[in-house]
Order: structure tokens, then C-alpha cells, then sequence
């Protein structure tokens, strides 16, 4: 759902809203159970104090068996820069989908955090038009029932052909 790079985490340090934001809508993914041992818990406090430059209340609130496997998983993916998706890309996407969940929150984090990534308002509108125009030709074949491998042949044929 969001994306910053670890130079963006840097000025989210400053702007600790946006980035509680983005861990609010995120955290929910952090779902696999795992055991949690209280030094972890503490250990993922003061990180994200040092981090963020506070512990926002609802991270406070957060399961402490959930809160080091949410929080490690936004550092390594979301925040780093050593990922497969630059920033830019990651907080794009991270829009579009909060837009179609819907998301508030995300949708207020992920904005935010796509400017600061470097998207311009114009990126930023097509990203999110994207995703409704994937979900609105996902109802039409859905609903129609087109055949997956009929779909698959035709588009193959004409995308080669497009090269």
C-alpha cells in the first residue's frame, strides 16, 4: 500500500504523521503468527522512536506479538531503497490501491508520501485512474465470463503483433 525509500524515510522522521499513516495501513498485513518475545517488542519500540523521532499511540496499540514482523516488514520493503520498485513507484502503487480499498488513512499517507518521493499531481492522478480502470475491466470480464484462455490467446497474439 505505500512506498518511500529509506532518503524519503529520512524526511519522515521530520513529518512522523505521514509515515504513522503509511504504518497504519500496512500494519494490517502483518498477520502470519509468530512469537514475540517482550525484548523484541522493546527492541522494535526504541527503533521506531529512533526512526520516526516518536512511538505514535497507535502503534502503541498495535498486538505487541504483531509489532516487530509489521514494522520490520515496512522497513525492508516499503522503506528501503534496496528494493526492486523505486519509491516513486511504490507509494504510486501503494495509492492505487488504497483508493480502491478504500482507505483514508492510506490514501492521505500514500499521497503524501508520493510527493515526497518526487510524483507529480499529474502521476499521481493516473495512478489512481489506473486502478479504477483495471477494476472497471475486471468487472466487465468477470461478469461476462470471458474465457480466461480464449483472452490470453487473443491479447497474446495482438501484443506480439504490437511489437
Amino acid at each position: 500500500m505505500f512506498a518511500y525509500a529509506a532518503s524519503a524515510l529520512a524526511s519522515l522522521r521530520r513529518n512522523s504523521t505521514v509515515l504513522a499513516g503509511a504504518i497504519a495501513c500496512s500494519a494490517s498485513l502483518a498477520f502470519i503468527p509468530v512469537a514475540a518475545h517482550a525484548d523484541d517488542y522493546d527492541a522494535t519500540l526504541k527503533d521506531i522512536q529512533k526512526s520516526m523521532g516518536s512511538v505514535p499511540s497507535f502503534l502503541k496499540q498495535f498486538p505487541k506479538a504483531g509489532l516487530p514482523g509489521a514494522w520490520s516488514e515496512l522497513k525492508n520493503i516499503e522503506f528501503s531503497d534496496k528494493t526492486a520498485l523505486p519509491p516513486k513507484t511504490k507509494a504510486l502503487i501503494s495509492l492505487a490501491v488504497a483508493a480502491q480499498i478504500p482507505c483514508s488513512y492510506c490514501i492521505w499517507a500514500d499521497t503524501q508520501g508520493a510527493k515526497q518521493a518526487g510524483a507529480t499531481d499529474e502521476e499521481i492522478q493516473e495512478a489512481v485512474a489506473m486502478a479504477a480502470l483495471t477494476r472497471h475491466w475486471s468487472t466487465i470480464f468477470n461478469g461476462m465470463q470471458v474465457d480466461l484462455e480464449t483472452f490470453k490467446k487473443e491479447l497474446g497474439a495482438e501484443m506480439s503483433a504490437a511489437k
